[in-house]
């Protein structure tokens, strides 16, 4: 017998006469983790079926009637459901009550969300000073950037608002085509302002920014925030790797045009190199745009019930479901209104922004890479990291994850080719021939985050080297040179060194692609 064999089992009672076995008890010093005062089981199985769990994350012993006496459909408050509405989005009342949508708006989703309601008088003085006082661009910038944030967020708070109405995998797509509104706007206002043709080295810093921003940024934070309340978050298979999965093929279409740029830089003349990289960039436009529709029938109609098992099953995570349930809701025609004076707001501080930034980059020397790949995003996206945060914090990492992911899948297949057909229409050369540095760290940034992914596990360690690693890009940005010329291409268009450019070009791009396909290979 060996010695292994000899010894006694970890966990019997030697006081016990029969020797039973019983759980050891939990060890003096364990790692300390935040709990919430409303706090519910963590350990919630999402591969299991959703109709076998309790109703809600209050665990609700009792379910209430899904019909009254008279045989309507009712909601959780006893609400007659209007036809065509989900349960969870009928408000009981009709048309438009100025106070109900004034208070629900300040309300808001979360604790979060509400506080950034205070910051609406910088979004009226941002107004005052560009029509009065523009002379004072400096604070005309300011006040613009922070009157964004409540704009932004009045919009996915007026987009949830109706998502609720909707079948659930419905509802996510809709609220996170509603945050990408803001972005849309802000891409248009720069391509078709009178600094079209020079707007461009900002729109594609501020692509990879927005996807940047979402991968790292927000996804730490939700890994961390999450983390700190939960010892161990989980999610489901079919929301991470088809999500990462499909930012990767998506950054391979964004970069093609920058690698083949860069790999033939020393052998074509820079003219005929500019025009075959707008011409590779339209024709990837269109393939992404291709690539996007394939991926809303994917999630909305071919797998709709994967996903609708999953998100319903995700609800039940939810400590404080019960009190979201409560909450009084829009009405229909209130949260077109929401949506309306919010898209307003949004766009005058677009278009003042977008005015402002010559005098930033050449009176106070901000780099054009520093305000396109972090200042922008971070405010264009405000709304949709607010919501996705409060997801983990509920430890709803399944919609958390839908709403990042789905952010930059939107954002490469949906917003880069809109924007770069724009340009088209406009005879204004809007390629995705981007700076090497931009397309790199994308590559390397997915790469990282699907490694944190694989294992459909997350805790704050992975989300604190997420945004560290958004924080050292974001200090390197800040140093980054300005392009040379016009176009916004530097390191590209600098023909005497396309030898030396175009082998570092193919050494770095054989390196990531092999890592890439290891990635995918090995998950």
């Amino acid at each position: 017998m060996s010695l292994q064999d000899r010894q006694p089992p970890m966990n019997t009672d030697y006081n016990s006469p029969t020797g039973t076995t019983r759980p050891k008890p939990a060890a003096k010093h364990r790692a300390r983790v935040f709990r919430r005062k409303d706090g519910a089981n963590d350990n919630i199985d999402h591969h299991q079926n959703a109709g076998d769990r309790d109703f809600d994350g209050a665990q609700e012993k009792q379910q209430l009637p899904r019909y009254n006496n008279s045989g309507q459909q009712v909601n959780h408050a006893g609400h007659t459901v209007t036809r065509g509405v989900a349960p969870d989005g009928e408000s009981g009342r009709r048309w438009f009550s100025p106070l109900h949508f004034l208070r629900i708006c300040f309300r808001s989703t979360s604790r979060a969300s509400m506080y950034t309601n205070f910051l609406w008088p910088f979004t009226i003085a941002a107004m005052i000073f560009h029509f009065s006082y523009m002379k004072h661009q400096l604070w005309v910038f300011i006040t613009c950037y922070i009157g964004m944030v409540p704009a932004a967020n009045l919009v996915g708070f007026a987009g949830q608002e109706l998502a609720r109405k909707l079948p659930k995998v419905a509802g996510v797509i809709l609220e996170t085509t509603f945050g990408s509104i803001v972005e849309i706007i802000l891409f248009m206002v720069l391509i078709a302002g009178e600094r079209g043709h020079e707007n461009v080295a900002v729109i594609r810093a501020a692509i990879l920014g927005s996807i940047l921003a979402n991968l790292l940024f927000c996804l730490g934070l939700c890994f961390f925030i999450g983390g700190i309340f939960h010892p161990q978050q989980t999610f489901h298979e079919a929301i991470s790797e088809v999500g990462s999965n499909l930012m990767l093929v998506a950054a391979v279409g964004l970069v093609i045009p920058t690698i083949y740029y860069n790999s033939l830089s020393g052998r074509l003349s820079p003219d005929q190199l500019e025009s075959e990289a707008l011409r590779i960039s339209r024709a990837a436009a269109i393939i992404l745009l291709v690539a996007f529709c394939v991926y809303v029938w994917f999630q909305a109609r071919s797998h709709h019930g994967l996903y609708e098992d999953i998100l319903e099953a995700d609800e039940e995570r939810d400590h404080d479901r019960h009190k979201d349930l409560a909450k009084e809701k829009l009405t229909f025609t209130e949260a077109v209104v929401a949506v309306l004076i919010a898209l307003t707001f949004v766009s005058f501080m677009a278009v003042f922004l977008v005015q402002e930034i010559e005098f930033m980059v050449h009176d106070r020397h901000i780099s054009d890479a520093f305000i396109g790949l972090i200042l922008i995003p971070l405010v264009e996206k405000a709304a949709e990291h607010l919501t996705a945060v409060d997801e983990a914090y509920d430890n709803q990492m399944n919609f958390a994850l839908s709403h990042v992911l789905g952010a930059s899948i939107q954002t490469a297949l949906l917003n880069t080719p809109l924007v770069v057909i724009v340009g088209w229409g406009l005879k204004i050369d809007m390629s995705l021939n981007f700076e090497l540095f931009d397309a790199v760290v994308l590559i390397l940034a997915i790469i990282v985050v699907g490694n944190f992914l694989r294992d459909e596990k997350s805790d704050y360690l992975e989300g604190a080297l997420c945004v560290m690693v958004y924080v050292l890009i974001a200090v390197t940005a800040w140093y980054y040179p300005n392009p040379i010329t016009d176009n916004g291409v530097s390191s590209a268009e600098d023909g005497t060194h396309g030898d030396a450019n175009s082998t570092a070009v193919n050494e770095i791009v054989e390196r990531l692609v092999k890592r890439a396909m290891s990635e995918m290979v090995g998950a």
